[in-house]
């Protein structure tokens, strides 16, 4: 079956009570690093919930009880003794500390017993060692009547009562002891059935149990000449660390050396048969970060933007006036060029006032149901408690009424809200980007009304932020395991509330030329240096968003903040950090890798993993989806102006079924009021608008001497028109308020 890792990870945080960082890897056993608190799993396959629901448990079982103690430096013991009592130790803490867990110990166990893991079935258990047989008891003991001399159940018993890992080291000696007593006692029977002259192949002439001390043999196993524990052989006879290992790290199991196979058969037999589950082919997991940019190397300052622009509109006028007085059939075309980036200004001013004056209706309209919801809100939490001062009013109702005194309702005060707006500045919104300005210039005039605080961020790859070398900017430190943020992107800060009045609207007017020119190539002229159409770094933008909302946040004293992205919404994926070592180089340089459905999103803030897939069409989502894991209380929302034709791929892309009756609701909301709103699709909500409807007048109008039919087609586009924004505006300020 298959195994779905993200929910045993979610299993193992939950039961760890902590943020612990969960790998699904291709190991063949778990560890867990103390330091880093990063618990490495196996990818189990061919196996039931049950089996990796227990071994999960006793894996946080570990990494919660087992300590990082390097006890082998004082206790010459069998580290596979110390592995079998610790794990006797962890799962009864992990029973005590959730009583529901027996079950899930008890199933697993039983699975494993029945496809023989312990290798215990054509055997006699009697005959094992003391070891094993309470390996055995504590795991599958009531699969089985195992049997304890007087002594032995005093240890079984020390077992049982172990509360610390001290109290393990002291019983794990004993038993250690004992158990080497009876291969000693064994050693001891075989020589005397060989001098009794019994048959004994004993190769060399020797016996089998060596001329030396066998017990001197088992430790040469384990430790080298200086007492130190041996490291795993090349062909992997030893098995590496489980909870003893120096480094801290513990493992599905036990180290033991071959000379311990003795003592600990069954735990030796676990283990391997543990690694037959582990899957070692087929693609690596692995969990990536989003990098910490510093935002003071991305975002290009408001005033820097517009004295690009004050500058360059500037030049156009000046370059106009001095290149008309050159004659020659040389300089027409540049004068007739200037000519008409002259025009396409003035007529770009014209068109900016017009809008202004018909926008201020549904500027008007928000504030107003801004207003009136964000009242309602406020009345809907007041509370009314009695004053203590009789109401006069009410004093010839005595006799049957008790509420005699005055009332006050006590409405408490609404929180301080901002609003951050990222614009796509890409060329695929070149068709678009004029009413999107509209609908972002609607909005802020709407938060200066309301003196709500704001910022506008355009996201870019052509402006030319670099460096004193003339390189681009780097807002973090590359390394290994991070999402790639490439040098040249960009954020353009083009407006902002600390900006207000005659400069305000300047800046307005600036940028309403440049989106004019965007979808006129004979004002191509109007586009500054640096301000051109880009690609599409969106993605990069979201990670930025990290750092900009609490700076937003901190800067405003806001309380509730909500964030608003105008974009055509496909961003190409991010690339991640990845160290390529070259045959030809001595030395690994810093590379990338495109990701791929191994891939997984990490945030350590929210202990939250998410598989990224491998299409730019889950990849934002799943970078929004942790945005809004980090900052619960923002409110995300996306703004596409689009065309008929994009449509159906904006339903494919952010509906989950693309064949439910929801893309029926859309379609037919799109088809009345050219507007639809979708829900939770990486954004809270997800407005969709036609830019065919928006750049309608939504003003009543007909020429003199009009039919009735041209009156009714231009009354009823106007109605349409208003419902549209009406729908629309009335949903988004419901959100905010």
């Amino acid at each position: 079956m298959t195994i779905q890792y993200e929910i045993k990870s979610q299993l193992a945080k939950l039961l760890a009570t902590e943020d612990l960082v969960v790998e699904h890897k291709k190991v063949e056993t778990a560890s867990f690093n103390i330091v880093s608190r990063v618990l490495t799993l196996p990818m189990w396959e061919n196996t039931t919930e049950d089996v990796v629901d227990m071994l999960v448990s006793h894996e946080v079982g570990h990494a919660l009880y087992t300590p990082n103690e390097e006890w082998y430096k004082e206790y010459e013991i069998n580290p596979n003794v110390v592995n079998v009592v610790e794990d006797a130790r962890i799962e009864k803490l992990m029973k005590r500390r959730y009583e529901g867990i027996s079950k899930t110990f008890y199933k697993g166990y039983t699975e494993l017993h029945k496809e023989d893991f312990f290798s215990v079935k054509k055997k006699d258990i009697s005959k094992l060692s003391l070891a094993d047989r309470i390996n055995l008891f504590f795991k599958i003991g009531s699969h089985y009547r195992i049997s304890f001399t007087d002594y032995e159940q005093t240890l079984v018993d020390r077992v049982a009562a172990c509360e610390t890992f001290q109290d393990v080291l002291e019983v794990s000696r004993d038993i250690y002891k004992y158990c080497m007593e009876e291969i000693e006692k064994r050693k001891q029977e075989q020589e005397t059935e060989q001098e009794a002259g019994l048959e004994m192949d004993s190769g060399d002439g020797q016996n089998s149990g060596g001329t030396g001390s066998e017990l001197e043999d088992v430790k040469d196993d384990w430790y080298d000449e200086d007492g130190n524990m041996t490291e795993p052989d090349e062909d992997g006879s030893d098995v590496e660390s489980h909870q003893v290992r120096p480094e801290g790290m513990s493992g599905g199991g036990s180290q033991m050396g071959t000379g311990g196979s003795e003592i600990a058969e069954t735990a030796e037999s676990l283990e391997r048969a543990l690694k037959n589950l582990a899957v070692m082919e087929g693609l690596e997991n692995h969990y990536l970060e989003l990098p910490d940019v510093d935002t003071d190397q991305i975002i290009i300052d408001n005033d820097v933007i517009h004295s690009i622009c004050d500058a360059h509109f500037t030049g156009i006028r000046q370059d106009y006036d001095e290149k008309s007085k050159v004659l020659g059939s040389e300089r027409d075309w540049a004068v007739y060029s200037l000519d008409e980036a002259l025009k396409a200004m003035v007529e770009a001013d014209k068109e900016f006032l017009k809008f202004k004056k018909e926008a201020q209706k549904e500027v008007n309209y928000l504030v107003k149901e801004f207003e009136m919801k964000k009242s309602a809100g406020a009345y809907a939490r007041a509370t009314t408690s009695r004053t203590g001062i009789l109401d006069t009013s009410k004093l010839h109702t005595y006799k049957y009424n008790e509420d005699l005194f005055k009332k006050v309702s006590i409405i408490p005060d609404g929180k301080n809200h901002g609003l951050i707006f990222v614009l796509d500045w890409s060329g695929s919104m070149s068709r678009e980007m004029l009413d999107t300005i509209k609908q972002l210039y609607n909005l802020i005039w709407f938060c200066n009304k309301v003196q709500i605080p704001f910022e506008v961020y355009a996201f870019t790859e052509n402006f030319p932020n670099v460096n004193e070398e003339g390189m681009a900017k780097e807002s973090y430190k590359p390394r290994v395991g991070l999402f790639k943020v490439r040098p040249g992107f960009s954020l353009m800060n083009i407006f902002t509330s600390k900006v207000r009045g005659k400069n305000l609207e300047k800046q307005l007017i600036n940028f309403f030329r440049i989106a004019t020119a965007f979808s006129d190539y004979t004002a191509n002229r109007l586009v500054p240096h640096g301000l051109s159409l880009s690609g599409t770094p969106l993605n990069e933008s979201i990670v930025a968003l990290h750092k900009i909302i609490p700076q937003f946040r901190k800067e405003n004293s806001v309380e509730k903040v909500n964030c608003v992205i105008l974009t055509d919404g496909e961003a190409y994926q991010l690339n991640y950090h990845q160290e390529v070592q070259r045959s030809w180089d001595p030395e690994p340089y810093m590379g990338e890798r495109s990701i791929d459905t191994s891939c997984f999103l990490r945030n350590r803030k929210t202990g939250k993993t998410y598989r990224t897939g491998d299409s730019w069409a889950t990849f934002t989502p799943v970078l929004l989806q942790d945005l809004r894991d980090t900052y619960p209380d923002v409110n995300f929302v996306g703004i596409r102006i689009m065309s008929p034709r994009d449509l159906s791929s904006f339903l494919r892309i952010n509906c989950d079924d693309y064949n439910s009756p929801d893309i029926e609701k859309h379609r037919l909301s799109w088809r009345k009021t050219k507007a639809l709103a979708i829900k939770e699709c990486g954004y809270h909500v997800y407005f969709g608008l036609s830019s065919a409807a928006l750049a309608n007048d939504s003003e009543f109008e007909v020429e003199d001497g009009a039919t009735k039919a041209q009156i009714k087609r231009a009354f009823t586009k106007s109605l349409t028109a208003k419902k549209m924004n009406k729908k629309i505006l009335n949903e988004f300020v419901t959100m905010i308020a």
